[in-house]
């Protein structure tokens, strides 16, 4: 089954929004945390996707974000994923309660100590290390991550 999906990390003073993943039931990122996005609805387009995930899940508009790259997951079931994966410095709004989980803003530096997927360990390091597009194929067989390919090249 194939998905496609936005991400986006919200920045702040040094920190990210994310979003814990504790309320939903039968969720594959159920206590993870994750930055914020969702599933393209039909016709939509990436941008489209972006700033209505955004506006659902937080209450935020995003008035400056950058789309910095393409990830492609792939498991080791029928299961695949395309994510357009945005970083955004400038809202308006106030943060309203998520009903997929817990907002907090979390600073870049402690983003080690959260249960994250492993693959988003390399596409923060992407995002604090280069400013062009990239694109990142992730590879899990259950919840390990296999393989990364970064433009074309295998780094893991």
């Amino acid at each position: 089954m194939k998905s496609l999906t936005t991400l986006c990390y919200i920045e702040k003073d040094g920190c990210y929004l994310m979003l814990h993943r504790v309320k939903k039931e039968n969720d594959l990122n159920k206590d993870k945390w994750l930055g914020i996005g969702g599933h393209f609805e039909e016709k939509e387009s990436p941008e489209e996707c972006l700033l209505r995930e955004v506006k659902e899940e937080t209450g935020l508009r995003l008035t400056s974000y950058r789309f910095r790259g393409l990830v492609t997951f792939v498991t080791d079931t029928e299961w695949f994923e395309y994510m357009c994966l945005y970083t955004a410095d400038g809202y308006e709004g106030e943060l309203a309660e998520c009903d997929e989980g817990t907002l907090e803003w979390v600073p870049k530096e402690k983003l080690k100590d959260l249960e994250l997927w492993e693959g988003d360990y390399v596409f923060f390091r992407l995002l604090e290390e280069r400013e062009d597009f990239f694109s990142l194929k992730l590879c899990y067989e259950g919840n390990k991550l296999v393989r990364a390919v970064l433009d074309g090249e295998e780094i893991i």
